[in-house]
């Protein structure tokens, strides 16, 4: 009998997880080991060590930080810039979604592209385009914005824009037009339409990514640490500064515990908002307005696009090729000669990249261990109503690393693991395990809507035709599953390459990554380190970009891509 006569004449059975719950349970020990040693241990050792003194219970640290009146300027810092990056990002964002998801024309889908590009790029690369845009020197140097909170606030307008136009334009897109044309037939004005009728409507969504892009923000450790730390800086800089140079950890536990709060706000927020979200998208057609002869749309987002993304990727470009000795290829050719201007010995930005290609193949190697024995529990319909409440739980735990800053997980990681074991923290291996733990929610974003699309009769059938469980698995989730790995590989390979907040506290000064290297040339003097700076960002921007280009070809047929993880 054949496989589809099955499927058409077998009435489908109730989920049973596919006999094998024994070894789904089995399967769940490495994952959640991992993320108890490697993430809920080391944060909670970064909170323990803000509240306790000698094992006992100590609030001290809380009183002092928070009795100064730095620490409320340095949060009301970080929440201004994080408010006002969100709030452009929406006024940028909105109409770029209408004309990018409402409209048709010519070259619509290569300016999508376009806008989505900035998200995919390592932070420090983004910072470092700022600073070739608006340094002295640069296109837009007269300006004097170089190393200020607005530069700041650019950058991560340039970084999160894209979030705002995928969020917002995949609701407007399925939005049905004829509420809005019954009620421009009543006599409202386009202004009134879009008030009480278009704008209601995209409420979850634009509250969805506005809250999204207040948390990126406000954890933008990596733009703000690279355009110099303007004012009082941030509570990232401040836990980075209170480690790194006081070497005071129960002050920057307190700050770590603090950012953890934000962050958690931030995230309580989006997460209302995305769930009001998905419930709106629950339309099956799409509505696009095709484009008319006057429609000057277009061409504005067209404009607004290449002001905002292009001219800083460019000013970066261009301003690489300048050096001391005029335009060409110095500042290159420095990358695999010097370490830096007035500094002996040190890593040069191509041994930098080696590391960071290295780091980051282990990184991806961890993250899939622990990523797909997730993604294939969280995608099993267990007939157990516990098994079911189980998978939710292990959804949330999954989800928890992309709610904690990047920082927070460094410091964790010193005051926890390297202050345990020296040893394998001068080895290196701590920087690889950080970043998977950084990766592996959108590794697990990435493989479980394609494994969630399996339509589980086809499992049915296989087992009713003699397959055994490892069979089936084998045969029917195995050949979806390998096409995604590589996606999700590549996904986690990108976010390594390009991670700078935990690996800023754990790369030993004789392994250093590519980021690491590119913002310290960055804050040495010396036109040459500039330049080398410039050079470096450009290498890693290629590297990435190269990196997910091979992941967009990767990507199997009707798969979500990392919308999800959005």
């Amino acid at each position: 009998m054949s496989l589809p006569s099955v499927l058409q004449r077998r009435p489908r059975a109730r989920p049973s997880g596919d006999g094998l719950g024994a070894w789904w349970l089995l399967a769940a020990v490495l994952p959640l080991t991992f993320l108890a040693v490697f993430f809920l241990w080391p944060v909670g050792a970064m909170f323990l060590r803000g509240v306790t003194a000698d094992g006992a219970l100590d609030l001290t640290a809380f009183g002092e930080v928070l009795g100064r009146e730095r620490t409320w300027r340095i949060l009301g810092h970080t929440l201004g810039m994080a408010a006002a990056g969100a709030a452009l990002s929406l006024a940028v964002g909105l109409p770029a979604a209408f004309v990018l998801y409402r409209r048709t024309f010519p070259g619509r889908d290569a300016l999508r592209a376009v806008v989505t590009v900035p998200f995919v790029l390592p932070t420090v690369v983004v910072g470092v385009a700022f600073r070739a845009l608006l340094a002295p020197g640069g296109p837009l140097g007269f300006l004097g914005l170089d190393q200020t909170t607005t530069a700041v606030v650019l950058a991560m307008v340039f970084f999160n824009v894209s979030v705002v136009v995928r969020q917002v334009g995949g609701l407007w897109s399925v939005l049905d037009p004829r509420q809005a044309e019954a009620a421009a037939s009543l006599g409202a004005s386009p202004w009134r339409v879009f008030r009480t009728v278009t704008l209601p409507q995209l409420g979850p969504a634009i509250a969805s990514a506005g809250s999204l892009v207040f948390l990126f923000c406000c954890s933008a450790f990596g733009i703000v640490q690279t355009l110099g730390r303007p004012g009082v800086g941030t509570l990232e800089t401040e836990i980075w500064v209170q480690t790194s140079v006081y070497l005071d950890l129960r002050v920057a536990a307190v700050f770590s515990v603090l950012q953890l709060l934000v962050v958690l706000a931030a995230i309580g927020l989006s997460s209302a908002a995305s769930a009001r979200t998905v419930r709106a998208l629950r339309i099956r057609d799409a509505y696009a307005v095709p484009l008319g002869r006057r429609d000057w749309a277009p061409a504005l987002v067209t404009a607004l696009a290449a002001t905002l993304i292009l001219l800083p990727l460019g000013s970066l470009l261009v301003r690489s090729f300048h050096s001391s000795e005029g335009w060409g290829l110095r500042n290159y050719r420095l990358l695999a000669e010097s370490s830096g201007a007035g500094f002996a010995g040190g890593t040069t930005v191509l041994q930098a990249l080696e590391h960071s290609v290295k780091i980051a193949g282990d990184a991806t190697v961890f993250t899939l261990l622990a990523g797909i024995p997730l993604a294939l529990l969280l995608t099993r319909p267990f007939h157990s109503a516990a098994a079911r409440r189980a998978q939710r739980w292990l959804d949330g735990a999954v989800m928890l690393p992309l709610g904690v800053s990047a920082v927070t997980v460094g410091f964790g990681f010193v005051v926890s693991l390297q202050l345990e074991f020296r040893e394998l923290a001068q080895s290196g291996a701590l920087v690889p395990l950080a970043q998977a733990v950084v990766a592996l929610p959108l590794v697990v974003r990435t493989l479980v809507p394609v494994l969630g699309a399996v339509d589980h009769r086809l499992r049915e059938a296989a087992g009713t035709l003699g397959a055994g469980p490892w069979r089936v698995l084998l045969t029917v989730d195995g050949p979806v599953l390998l096409r995604a790995v590589g996606l999700a590989a590549g996904f986690a390979f990108a976010v390594s390459l390009g991670e700078f907040g935990a690996t800023s506290f754990l790369a030993s000064p004789d392994y250093q990554t590519l980021p690491i290297v590119v913002v310290k040339l960055l804050g040495r003097p010396g036109a040459e380190n500039y330049g080398m700076a410039l050079a470096g960002a450009v290498v890693l921007a290629l590297v990435t970009a190269t990196v997910m280009v091979v992941c967009e070809r990767l990507r199997p047929r009707g798969a979500a891509g990392t919308g999800g993880a959005w």
